[in-house]
């Protein structure tokens, strides 16, 4: 398996799982034309399209998808914030449903948004891949992961210095802080979890001025011995259960 990063940033996001035969979506916050160009145009192959919540940068094109005769699948909150369509589904929290061939669990993340999901995928070739964005924290940990892809949105010492030089209105921290994972968050929320089987961490959202990639880079692999790689437009990753 693949994994194709077409956007990862509050401009757009949009990742691709991409077996020979079938391509899962994740996220809708770019343009259908531009996952049809990164898969070579074989629509066919396309079996689902998975929305964390309804923000713009991730789902402003739903209904390119939902258009294209491509199934979405979302929360019920979400999926009210967006035009009716058969090709829509409202799936639950902790309901595992099967897109193609991949087995995805929805379960409730905190942002500000109607009622967000983060995902934990499953896939014969990947195993267990978790996909968290978009949330300051996880009440959930998780046993047996293959394949980490996870916001790691800003440093709380870069916010606030900031925030202290005026670069940064005081008003949006309290959204920042309760809406999206720190540095810090990451770290121990990586250490919560049990890691012995993970080939990959990919660091997605990093904020555009309160972040250091190449420094998150760094703690988190010190963190956690394991190779890490931080998202952006045309990064792809062999994205494996086994490392070899």
């Amino acid at each position: 398996m693949k994994l194709k990063v077409l956007g990862s940033s509050s401009r757009g996001n949009s990742y691709i799982l991409e077996t020979d035969s079938q391509v899962l979506v994740i996220e809708a916050g770019i343009r259908l034309s531009e996952v049809k160009k990164a898969i070579g145009f074989d629509v066919s192959k396309i079996i689902g399209c998975l929305i964390t919540h309804e923000h713009g940068d991730h789902a402003a094109h739903v209904h390119d998808f939902t258009r294209a005769a491509v199934d979405v699948y979302c929360s019920r909150g979400t999926a009210s914030r967006f035009n009716a369509s058969h090709r829509l589904h409202k799936v639950k929290s902790g309901e595992l449903l099967r897109v193609g061939d991949f087995k995805v669990l929805p379960f409730d993340v905190v942002h500000d948004a109607a009622e967000p999901f983060g995902f934990l995928i499953n896939h014969p070739e990947s195993g267990n891949i978790l996909f968290l964005t978009d949330t300051f924290y996880s009440e959930f940990t998780f046993t047996g992961l293959n394949n980490i892809i996870l916001e790691v949105n800003y440093d709380l010492n870069i916010l606030e210095k900031n925030i202290e030089s005026g670069r940064l209105n005081p008003s949006i921290r309290n959204r920042i802080v309760t809406s999206h994972m720190s540095l810090q968050t990451a770290i121990d929320l990586l250490h919560a979890n049990d890691l012995s089987r993970v080939n990959n961490i990919v660091l997605i959202h990093l904020s555009d001025g309160n972040s250091h990639a190449e420094n998150f880079k760094t703690e988190i692999e010190r963190a956690t011995g394991k190779t890490v790689t931080v998202a952006d437009y045309g990064t792809e990753i062999s994205f494996n259960k086994t490392p070899f």
